[in-house]
């Protein structure tokens, strides 16, 4: 509560001491109740005066009224009972905090004998006022005796000086209350005119000029609301002026703004004015922090009048989606008052502005595409909706604006869960909304369009069957007349028209046509929604022109894309779908008519369309990979540029996923993207673009390690450039690390504070990439690595990319220096190889069936076409052009239907002639980038350490026992230099925690157990341990920059999922990207009976060097391992193992 002291113009301090032989009495004010002013200003404050003689007074404090009327001083004065009779007492109402002006407005007066008071003893007691507007004001008093004068403020009192602007004042006050009480106008008038006489006489500078510029607006407010003034504007003006003479800080300025808050409500009130309500709601904004709980002022403003009526006011204006519209929103949701939401009018406040501010945004969002805009709308309508439990009946309307938003973002984005929470929402609306509901047309419709997008999704038929007669039905609630029967019929086109491509049935295209029509001529021309409906009859036109071949069809489907385009401003987002639609349209003529100018503005279009900055990633990405398609089926030249666009649109879209798993979800949610790395790749190497070629496959293979990856850049060199850069890179890619979980929160809106916290840092982390870029010798930072980074791969040899496209299989070698080099597979096909990867994976499943010493004729047939049709033209290059040495080390980096088939193990299997492994030390390579980071991170080494972790009894469902495991081990120990540090971990040992343990702190691991590729999700393959499984998530999350080696003596290793094989996620990748530079992986199931020779002669050869512990010796060492033992272990065990990395 506010308190100050009562200071006057031309007041000045005397000293009264009283005579020693008079009485003195100790007078105490403490407080007071009921205190009302009279004019029913709301006060400063409320001081007690007490009158000694003509010339002098004394005067309490002047602190705030509470909300209760009530008042609390405890000031107390000694008075020599010699200067006057009586007690001349007043309680006055003060209206400035700060510099006074006048006495106030009285509110009580008393005179009574000195006698009197002392009556009471030393007991307080309560004088009372004559009733204020029926209620009487009171004062508790505390009297007492005293001997000398022990004043508590310094036995000082007020001398009372009038002047001629402080008369005036405080007859204005009077007469203004005389006005308020009687409503006789002549007293407003004589009030009017005093103010306006202090007015004139305090000037431009004068330090009571607010003062009074404020007096005599409140009295012209109160002639207005009375109906005897009419003159609102300039009042209003004269508040603006006294706030503008009251800055921020300046005690008497929340008495301004509410002052002014007044008059606008008033003027709103009678005129209407929204101008008036907006500026209220700011003000409003600044004042309430102002105003102390408990307070008068407080709760005037807060109350029904105040800022109750600004926020139901502001709910009621037009939807405004700009900036200020939506700041004017944020405000009034502030206004709200929070913490009574089970009063039945603040919550419709504060649901209403709720809403208001969800519906901003999410028109923001529709006319600017602002995925923030949308998750805040997200935010909002859901808090909407836990106002109103089931039962409330406003609920359905809610449930369908949340799931109109979620629809949105799956559209925006693709998170399927979207879809499936938007579609349970206007389910259960539509059960809120029976038959006979007003609002049951909305929930069919909505439910209608969800239906629509899921059938694309899925293809159940019943999907949009069920749609077309929810549409139906919404458009028999829609008859003729009706606003809402338009949007009506262009919902029910859109899914007869998509019912149409499934089924080819010609009512339903026709039905749909004749819907559209309908529906433009109910629409004007300036209707907002106009060029939806323009471009969902230019589609349809387009399908019938490709039944009929009927010109005009086209044509107009042409014009029609046209005008939604000019319809529209340049960077809404719905131009895409104007630009899709004219893209279809060209394309159709084309077909029919072949005329090259055609051609070119379809590539035009899907060019505008893809770019189309606004427009989220799902649809644009759908977009470039048909552009693609359509340059590869017309041999356009834009060809190459719509796979670069598609592979940057993916990079986008995939990052903002917060965690591993859902990276992959959107990598797959699109047909026929699987393929796009490969397509590429022989797009550039059919224009003779072959380091092109090398950068896209690089850009688009492997790419959710890439994105990990990139969270554990070395910057050695940033910190050489910039240390305080560096750092603060390095913090944004560790909290980004820690918020990828593996899994999102089944709390629909945790997840989605999560998403939004994690698009917050990762837009500091790339405006930190961005800063990078400035400094000299950075301006690639993080960018796709061009080819002159991607060859530092080929430092030690030749990396041999190897490229399964429908378009063209071939290999490109990246040689240690100069161009790429090009190797046809002139026999060989897309499927042809598919073939030879099925009958590779029938061959083994039968081999591990038959005897060891069984001949495996089949499986040599294939390993000797292997030879002859892939690997031979590819060493016929290395030697003949390259001349690589004999036993130089290469790299295989296969794609697609490579990945699959074991090529290390290629061999002609005749007499004198030599194998691929025989020729070259041949290791593997997720991608080029892999091993550069491998290669980066052996730049410091530590003394090497090896953990052997071994289980033979796994947890329940994990696998059945392995008899070998732990004579393994002991073989593995036995054959590891007595130098190096030696742990086991085995048996109960043999933990996930123990495991995850072992790999953090030893840089050598050999795992012996079952593994496991889950192909479903194959982040959720795992070595079965005894407890839990270790999973690939665990390995990944487990940064062990240090690590070196590791051989993976389990099945399944190095194995990657059907569905993305070009991603390579496979546990031994998951190592290497961990930190193990060098892994031993396995393709397929490793015989528990058989390995252990091959371990044998692997470490035998791997140190067989005395003392030298090297983990890039390991690439020769699996050749050398399985030669030695090949009468041992029947062929498909021999060359079941692979060694990927350093």
């Amino acid at each position: 509560m506010r308190v100050h002291r009562v200071t006057r113009r031309l007041l000045h301090r005397t000293s009264m001491l009283g005579s020693p032989k008079g009485q003195y009495i100790r007078l105490q004010v403490i407080h007071g109740k009921n205190f009302r002013v009279p004019s029913r200003r709301i006060p400063a404050g409320i001081y007690v005066s007490i009158k000694l003689d003509s010339r002098r007074c004394w005067t309490s404090l002047a602190p705030g009224l509470f909300s209760d009327n009530s008042v609390a001083w405890g000031d107390t004065v000694t008075i020599s009972a010699d200067v006057s009779p009586r007690l001349l007492l007043e309680v006055r109402a003060s209206f400035e905090f700060g510099r006074m002006l006048g006495h106030g407005e009285l509110v009580g007066k008393l005179e009574m004998p000195w006698k009197e008071l002392l009556d009471h003893g030393d007991e307080p007691f309560d004088l009372s006022f004559p009733p204020i507007r029926g209620v009487c004001p009171s004062l508790t008093l505390k009297a007492a005796s005293a001997h000398a004068c022990g004043n508590d403020r310094g036995g000082l009192f007020d001398s009372i000086v009038e002047c001629d602007i402080i008369w005036h004042t405080d007859v204005g006050h009077a007469l203004l209350a005389d006005y308020v009480t009687s409503k006789s106008v002549c007293h407003l008038n004589d009030a009017v005119e005093d103010f306006q006489l202090v007015l004139d006489q305090s000037s431009v500078g004068h330090p009571d000029r607010a003062a009074a510029l404020t007096n005599l607006a409140w009295a012209r407010l109160q002639g207005y609301i009375r109906k005897d003034l009419q003159d609102i504007d300039s009042t209003a003006s004269l508040f603006h002026d006294a706030l503008e003479l009251r800055p921020q800080g300046h005690p008497d300025r929340p008495l301004s703004l509410y002052h002014l808050t007044e008059a606008l409500r008033w003027r709103h009130k009678n005129q209407h004015t929204p101008a008036d309500i907006r500026e209220s709601a700011r003000l409003y904004h600044e004042l309430l922090p102002l105003c102390p709980e408990g307070t008068y002022l407080r709760s005037m403003a807060a109350g029904e009048n105040g800022v109750d009526y600004v926020v139901e006011a502001c709910n009621n204006l037009p939807r405004d989606s700009s900036n200020e519209g939506i700041q004017l929103r944020r405000i009034v949701l502030e206004l709200c008052p929070l913490g009574h939401r089970h009063h039945p009018r603040t919550l419709e406040e504060l649901s209403g502005a709720l809403e208001e501010l969800s519906g901003a945004l999410r028109a923001r969002f529709l006319q600017c595409g602002s995925i923030d805009d949308l998750e805040e709308t997200i935010q909002l309508c859901r808090e909407v909706v836990s106002l109103y439990p089931e039962g409330y009946p406003r609920r359905g309307t809610y449930l369908i604006n949340l799931g109109f938003s979620l629809e949105s973002r799956f559209n925006h984005q693709g998170k399927y869960r979207d879809l499936k929470e938007a579609i349970y929402l206007y389910e259960e609306a539509l059960r809120l909304h029976p038959v006979g509901h007003k609002f049951r047309g909305r929930s069919l419709g909505a439910l209608g369009c969800a239906l629509r997008v899921r059938f694309q999704q899925s293809g159940n038929i019943d999907d949009i069957n069920e749609a077309i007669s929810l549409f139906r039905e919404a458009l028999t609630l829609c008859p003729h007349g009706h606003p809402r029967r338009d949007t009506t019929l262009a919902n029910l086109a859109s899914v007869l028209k998509t019912r149409y491509i499934k089924l080819h049935a010609s009512e339903d295209l026709n039905e749909a046509i004749d819907s559209c029509r309908e529906s433009l001529r109910l629409k004007q021309h300036d209707h907002p929604e106009r060029h939806k409906t323009l471009s969902k009859l230019s589609s349809a036109l387009c399908f019938r022109f490709t039944e009929t071949w009927n010109n005009e069809d086209v044509e107009e489907a042409i014009d029609l894309c046209q005008q939604s385009l000019a319809a529209l401003p340049p960077l809404r987002p719905h131009r895409f779908f104007s630009y899709a639609a004219l893209q279809t349209a060209y394309l159709s003529r084309f077909r029919a008519q072949s005329n090259p100018t055609d051609l070119s503005l379809v590539m035009e279009n899907f060019r505008l369309a893809s770019r189309h900055p606004t427009q989220g990633f799902l649809n644009r990405i759908k977009k470039a990979i048909d552009w693609a398609r359509q340059a590869e089926v017309y041999e356009h030249e834009s060809g190459l540029e719509a796979y670069q666009i598609c592979l940057d649109l993916f990079d986008n879209h995939v990052v903002t996923r917060s965690s591993i798993i859902s990276r992959r979800d959107a990598a797959t949610a699109f047909r026929d993207a699987q393929s796009l790395p490969v397509d590429a790749a022989s797009c550039a190497i059919r224009r003779n673009d072959l380091q092109r070629a090398v950068e896209l496959v690089e850009q688009g293979r492997g790419q959710q390690w890439s994105l990990a990856s990139r969270l554990r850049t070395p910057l050695e060199d940033l910190e050489t450039a910039s240390l305080s850069l560096a750092h603060k890179f390095s913090a944004l890619s560790k909290r980004l690390s820690d918020v990828q979980g593996a899994t999102c929160s089944t709390d629909r809106a945790a997840a989605d504070q999560a998403a939004i916290e994690y698009r917050r840092l990762m837009e500091q982390w790339e405006a930190a990439v961005a800063e990078i870029r400035n400094i000299q010798g950075f301006s690639r930072f993080m960018l796709p690595p061009s080819y002159e980074d991607l060859q530092v791969a080929a430092i030690h040899g030749p990396v041999i990319i190897l490229v399964a496209s429908k378009y063209s299989c071939n290999a490109l070698i990246v040689p240690t220096a100069g161009q790429p080099h090009y190797v046809p597979f002139p026999s060989l096909t897309l499927a042809h190889l598919e073939m030879l990867k099925n009958r590779f994976s029938s061959e083994i499943r039968l081999a591990a069936r038959m005897g060891p010493m069984d001949p495996r004729k089949d499986l040599r047939v294939l390993l000797r076409q292997v030879w002859e049709e892939i690997m031979l033209p590819i060493v016929d290059v290395l030697q003949h052009v390259l001349k690589l040495q004999r036993r130089t080390r290469i790299w295989l980096c296969p794609t697609a239907a490579f990945t699959s088939i074991p090529l290390h193990a290629a061999h002609p299997f005749r007499t004198k002639e030599s194998c691929l492994e025989d020729l070259y030390i041949c290791s593997y390579t997720p991608t080029l980038s892999a091993l550069i980071r491998s290669r980066q991170t052996m730049k410091t080494r530590v003394t090497p350490s090896f953990a052997a972790i071994a289980q033979s009894q796994s947890g329940a469902g994990q696998g059945t026992l392995l008899a070998a495991v732990n004579s393994e081990l002991e073989l593995v120990h036995k054959l590891i230099p007595p130098t190096v540090k030696f742990t086991t971990l085995s048996g109960d040992s043999a933990t996930r925690a123990g495991a995850l343990d072992a790999l953090q702190c030893n840089t050598w691991v050999h795992l012996a157990c079952h593994g496991k590729q889950d192909r479903e999700q194959p982040y959720n393959s795992r070595f079965a341990m005894r407890d839990e499984p270790l999973t690939l998530l665990d390995i990944m999350e487990n940064d062990t920059p240090q690590a070196e080696f590791a051989f993976l003596s389990a099945c399944h290793t190095a194995v990657g999922d059907e569905e993305t094989p070009d991603e390579v996620i496979h546990l031994a990748a998951g190592m290497q990207f961990s930190g193990f530079k060098s892994v031993i992986g396995t393709l397929w199931a490793v015989d528990d009976a058989v390995v252990k020779h091959v371990v044998e002669a692997f470490y035998e050869n791997l140190f067989k060097k005395e003392g030298v512990v090297d983990c890039t010796r390991a690439a020769s060492s699996p050749n050398f391992a399985t030669d030695a033992v090949k009468t041992k272990i029947p062929l498909e065990q021999k060359i079941v193992f692979i060694h990927i990395g350093v």
